[in-house]
């Protein structure tokens, strides 16, 4: 300007918290519908494989095939199953019986575990 000095406007564009992003993906995780493909006219379009489910958005996170069932054994896709795993049962995360178990029930031990300790 006229008196020699500069206006300067910066914007800056930032990602939210870490934990708000993760909770926005689970929320479309688990609203995610599966799709197909069909042919439309001359176009392919992804059509929701259900037909009582609406149509998808673009912002909607949609899906060609489904996740395998990593509670049981098969090679083919490296899932060793979880039988036999060792669960917390207290814990709500992964490691926790009710989702490490996936619903078969389990059994649990009571150990004492002896441990030296530096008391003084």
């Amino acid at each position: 300007g006229v008196s020699g000095s500069c206006e300067l406007k910066t914007c800056w564009r930032a990602m939210p918290p870490f934990r708000e992003v993760g909770a926005r993906l689970k929320e479309k995780f688990d609203g995610a519908t599966e799709v197909q493909q069909k042919k439309i006219g001359s176009r392919r379009e992804l059509v929701p494989l259900n037909s009582d489910f609406k149509p998808h958005s673009s912002s909607d996170l949609v899906y060609l095939d489904a996740s395998p069932d990593f509670c049981v054994r098969d090679t083919k896709v490296g899932s060793m199953g979880t039988v036999g795993r060792v669960c917390n049962k207290t814990s709500k995360a992964i490691d926790g019986c009710e989702l490490l178990c996936c619903g078969r029930g389990y059994n649990t031990h009571t150990r004492e575990v002896v441990e030296r300790c530096s008391c003084k």
